[in-house]
């Protein structure tokens, strides 16, 4: 099918894809389920939420001196380079300042393509992690001790903290009064690598490219979705058996503008659920208790307007 050319041609293959989906339902409910799980299965790839991979302890040296911990994550989200030679696509969390005690520390979260995490050898993640370092000084305007040490813990902070981060959510004020998301590239990282002589990272990801014309890492567009949508109503229950203890996660969307569950997009995770109407709805929560996406269902009554997600818990150790 040759791609359209205008907006209204757009639109309607739009639109009689929707009918498609709603004739399929109705005729061949079998293979309409197949072709929906598998646009679930997509998106739950895509929606996956980022995860810890390794915390780097290093320290800020100017303008204050202090410890600062790295979260490295893995996160589906952000694109793998295209190439060996092409920029490494990365997104990064706020810079924030944590007051632990009598510990004054900072901490800001990574996130790469979790291919990109799977370095060959050490000297090849050595470049990566000095790459990263080249991007927190250049971006925050700090400079950085480069020794640094692994620590013994995969993540410095709560995990829905650096989720939050990292998605755009809210989060404690960043030190220097950063924006809560950048969406910038690194334009002048390509001068200092270019000036550095010492610096032998182009050799690794770009071998054939020379320091001055390349960008060796580019932070990607906001990972958030646009916010000019409506939070739907809804209404989450837990229900429990006989002895109190939590059987499945019941949860009930209002979506008068809805007219086709073909419109409706669908993510759950084990601790997270995504329910997105472009340009009409979208409702991201945390779930209360880990369900098992797998045995989730979700039915979408048409004449009210309703979408009721059924999330069983899983029982005993998960």
């Amino acid at each position: 099918m040759a791609a359209p050319s205008h907006p209204e041609d757009m639109l309607t293959q739009v639109t009689q894809l929707w009918s498609m989906l709603d004739e399929m339902s109705e005729s061949t409910p079998e293979s309409y389920h197949r072709f929906m799980q598998q646009q679930l299965e997509d998106a739950k790839q895509y929606c996956a939420p980022p995860e810890p991979h390794l915390c780097l302890q290093t320290h800020i040296l100017d303008p204050n001196e202090k410890s600062l911990f790295i979260n490295l994550c893995r996160w589906k989200r952000v694109p793998a380079p295209k190439s060996p030679t092409d920029p490494i696509p990365l997104s990064a969390g706020v810079l924030e300042e944590v007051s632990d005690k009598a510990e004054l520390y900072s901490i800001i979260d990574i996130a790469y393509n979790p291919s990109v995490l799977q370095r060959e050898n050490q000297a090849e993640m050595d470049h990566l992690i000095s790459l990263t370092f080249k991007y927190i000084e250049e971006h925050y305007n700090l400079s950085l001790s480069h020794s640094y040490h692994i620590a013994t813990f995969t993540l410095r902070g709560s995990l829905k903290r650096m989720k939050q981060s990292l998605r755009g959510g809210p989060v404690p004020a960043p030190l220097l009064n950063k924006n809560m998301r950048n969406e910038l590239t690194l334009d002048l990282m390509k001068h200092n690598l270019g000036e550095d002589h010492h610096n032998n990272a182009t050799l690794l990801l770009n071998k054939n490219v020379t320091q001055s014309k390349v960008h060796l890492i580019e932070e990607i567009a906001s990972m958030e979705l646009p916010e000019e949508v409506n939070t739907p109503a809804y209404e989450l229950t837990i229900a429990k058996d006989a002895n109190r203890k939590p059987l499945k996660i019941e949860l009930k969307v209002e979506l008068p503008k809805v007219s086709s569950v073909s419109e409706c997009e669908l993510s759950i995770s084990r601790d997270d659920v995504i329910v997105e109407v472009p340009e009409k709805y979208r409702l991201q929560l945390d779930l209360p208790e880990l369900v098992n996406e797998e045995a989730t269902t979700a039915t979408f009554n048409k004449g009210k307007g309703v979408l009721l997600i059924t999330m069983p818990i899983p029982q005993g150790k998960c």
